[in-house]
């Protein structure tokens, strides 16, 4: 009888041992419920519709439309007449090649405020007057610099890129511990070696929170400059497909531009727990 109670005990712990491992990838949570909320952005989007059917296209109606760019992303029938995964590599290339200069740049300024008293009370009133500048204001000023669309739309994204990862860079380096300090100075080390041992991977999890805020930015503001500077990318895409009044075409970009964000959020988010040994839930 004994011997049974204790089997049935240690079928229980291993049941729920197996139950918690299991329910995280099939749990209603990760699965249904985000089901239940596209779906319900679908219901809503195809009554809008139906309410105004001069207007908006149902999810139908948009699909048939836009099936050739889904078949055929990287068809090439002309100068200006581009399959949309040509387009979006466009434009991810101006946000890579802007945000990676943007990191290289406010990854050192952001050590600099965090370990230096001086170089906060210098550089953070520059930083909070230029922050909340919008990302389209300074298109201008590129236009004039660089005369051409493309570098110009890479100055706006590495200045967009900029903010965010200084000041979480910053916060990261000025949160280390202070015993942390204290040991390595009392080891002798020198400075060099203070921030790659100690400075550095303790602000990790802060420098990565900044650089996943800024990719986001720049994303987000890499279609309002293309809108403005026309050429190749996803958002003169946008622009020249709402000139024309194909909304179809248009919901298809929003919903590829929204994706992509989320691509890039997952990408870093993997580096980051490949980087820092330790995986965030998501």
């Amino acid at each position: 009888m004994i011997l049974q109670i204790n089997l049935a005990a240690m079928f229980a712990v291993v049941s729920q041992a197996m139950g918690r491992r299991v329910r995280p990838v099939i749990s209603r949570d990760r699965v249904f419920l985000p089901f239940l909320g596209f779906l319900g952005v679908i219901v809503l989007w195809w009554a809008i519709a139906l309410a105004k059917p001069e207007l908006i296209p149902t999810p139908p109606e948009a699909w048939v439309a836009n099936l050739d760019y889904i078949l055929h992303p990287f068809y090439r029938r002309g100068p200006g007449d581009l399959g949309l995964g040509w387009l979006l590599l466009a434009s991810l290339r101006r946000v890579l090649i802007g945000f990676s200069l943007g990191a290289l740049v406010a990854i050192p300024v952001g050590f600099l405020i965090g370990m230096s008293e001086k170089a906060m009370m210098a550089l953070n009133p520059v930083i909070q007057i230029f922050k909340p500048v919008s990302p389209l204001a300074w298109l201008p000023i590129a236009l004039s610099i660089f005369n051409l669309a493309d570098p110009s739309a890479i100055f706006v994204i590495f200045i967009t890129s900029l903010w965010a990862t200084i000041i979480n860079t910053a916060l990261g380096v000025s949160s280390v511990p202070k015993d942390y300090i204290d040991v390595s100075r009392v080891l002798e080390m020198p400075q060099w070696r203070r921030i790659l041992k100690i400075v550095l991977p303790a602000s990790l999890p802060y420098i990565f929170t900044g650089l996943r805020i800024s990719l986001g930015i720049a994303w987000l503001v890499i279609v309002a400059v293309e809108m403005l500077t026309g050429g190749v990318g996803i958002g003169f895409f946008v622009w020249d497909e709402w000139s024309r009044l194909n909304l179809s075409s248009v919901f298809l970009a929003v919903f590829v531009i929204g994706l992509t964000g989320l691509l890039l959020d997952f990408g870093l988010a993997q580096l980051e727990a490949l980087v820092t040994h330790r995986r965030r839930s998501v």
